[in-house]
């Protein structure tokens, strides 16, 4: 499903240039469950903001579903992120002045599709998630865990084949992480891809691969024991 070829990332403080990547290449099934971990700076973010084409490789090539997509152009790329690839960010990024049904409306929206669809499927992603109750409030008017779920089922709305997740859990309780990592789960075992980058050696230990990263390369790549 992905596929990276020795890619690099370099910026620029000042004159100096800093290598957030250095020649990685990856390769990762679909349907997989990865953890990506290592110390800050160790460019496993960078490396997410690549896949989810948040961001482009300065050299390399990064083919998603046999396509070549450092190839195309922005706004082939924005098409692919809408309709491919879920993101769940630490800090949620919910839009505050929206209610939990707007947020979630909002790729749909975007990407043209009637309302007289959008509203039923916004309404099954948020019973799904058991936010039904929720629907029409704010997200400073619910708890992260619930905050959390509404940006998984915006997430998820166009039925992506790929989630990435920068520290899902990092913003919130034992309890409420733990039911974000099995929302999380669950959908990965329905057959989408899920990459989680994450400093929790006890979430990492939960993916069923391990790639800890370090000064931007790969250290070591291994499935995990059942």
């Amino acid at each position: 499903m992905i596929r990276l070829s020795h890619i690099d990332r370099v910026f620029f403080v000042g004159e100096e240039q800093v290598h957030a990547l250095a020649d990685v290449s990856l390769e990762i099934s679909a349907g997989e469950y990865v953890a990506v971990m290592g110390p800050s700076g160790s460019g496993k973010s960078t490396l997410l903001n690549i896949l989810g084409l948040l961001d482009r490789p300065t050299k390399g090539l990064y083919q998603l579903e046999n396509d070549p997509i450092s190839a195309l152009s922005n706004e082939q790329q924005a098409q692919v992120r809408l309709n491919k690839i879920g993101f769940v960010f630490q800090f949620f990024h919910l839009i505050p002045r929206l209610t939990a049904a707007e947020n979630v409306e909002l790729p749909l929206i975007l990407a043209g599709i009637d309302p007289g669809q959008r509203k039923p499927r916004v309404r099954q992603a948020l019973e799904s998630l058991g936010l039904s109750d929720r629907a029409r409030h704010r997200p400073d008017q619910l708890s992260g865990g619930q905050r959390q779920r509404v940006a998984i089922a915006r997430a998820t709305i166009m039925r992506p084949s790929l989630i990435l997740a920068d520290e899902p859990t990092g913003n919130l309780d034992r309890t409420s992480g733990n039911e974000v990592i099995q929302i999380l789960e669950d959908l990965n075992r329905s057959g989408i891809s899920l990459i989680v980058v994450t400093h929790d050696p006890a979430l990492g230990e939960r993916a069923k691969r391990n790639i800890v990263m370090t000064d931007g390369q790969i250290l070591s790549d291994r499935q995990q024991a059942p």
